[in-house]
């Protein structure tokens, strides 16, 4: 059972509740949508098919607990739940990154659901597959990547969908990098006593060049090109 990956790095977790933590990163190929201020347009297509096992191998170099699956859109790939479960099975807290547009419950309950609801300005919004929002649990986050007024304003209607009892600070509120000012969300947020966490891209801080990780193979090497921006 095999799946194709872009490239397998290891480097600093930049957009989530565990922001700031090392990870080990599992970056599939292929997606299933076209936002439109994707930084990970190379993950489209490029990439090498490895078993589950090499895979793990690979993670298992790095001696590091936490592992992120991401893209592209993980869940086009059949086995990639299959992977997900393989590495908990192994003893790793397991994450994963996805686009929101497909069912989240085939997941394993143990692993960490960060479910992207796209918004307009990403091109992408009528994808949103909204009944994922029944199907996060307590540990999972939901997360809004915001570029203008209209993507905020859209997020705090979706927001209102959440079932109650789901965390407040497990729901993100992110910049889209280069195109909104930060302070602009942080101000709307506080404005509206909004329960949400505003965070930003810890990566695009870290390093602002783009090169955002340490070790780990080439993603040249997978078949993917080597340029290393991260959509987490």
């Amino acid at each position: 059972m095999s799946l194709i990956v872009n490239e397998i790095f290891y480097s600093i977790q930049g957009e989530s509740i565990y922001s700031g933590r090392p990870c080990v990163f599992v970056r599939l190929t292929g997606c299933n949508l076209r936002c439109s201020y994707c930084d990970t347009i190379y993950a489209y297509e490029n990439g090498s098919e490895l078993e589950i096992e090499p895979i793990i191998k690979q993670v298992d170099s790095f001696r590091c607990p936490l592992v992120e699956i991401t893209g592209g859109e993980p869940l086009i790939q059949p086995e990639t739940p299959l992977l997900i479960h393989s590495l908990l099975e192994n003893g790793y807290e397991v994450m994963i990154e996805t686009n929101g547009s497909l069912n989240v419950s085939i997941i394993d309950n143990r692993c960490i659901k960060i479910v992207d609801i796209k918004c307009p300005s990403s091109m992408e919004s009528d994808k949103n597959d909204l009944e994922n929002l029944k199907r996060v649990s307590r540990k999972d986050q939901v997360k809004f990547v915001i570029g203008t007024r209209k993507d905020y304003e859209y997020a705090v209607e979706i927001i209102r969908l959440i079932p109650s009892g789901f965390p407040g600070h497990h729901i993100l509120f992110s910049p889209v990098f280069g195109k909104i000012v930060p302070s602009q969300l942080a101000n709307w947020i506080l404005e509206d006593k909004l329960d949400v966490r505003f965070h930003l891209q810890l990566h695009n801080i870290i390093w602002p060049d783009g090169e955002r990780r340490l070790g780990g193979l080439e993603a040249r090497k997978l078949g993917g090109k080597s340029k290393h921006t991260h959509d987490y």
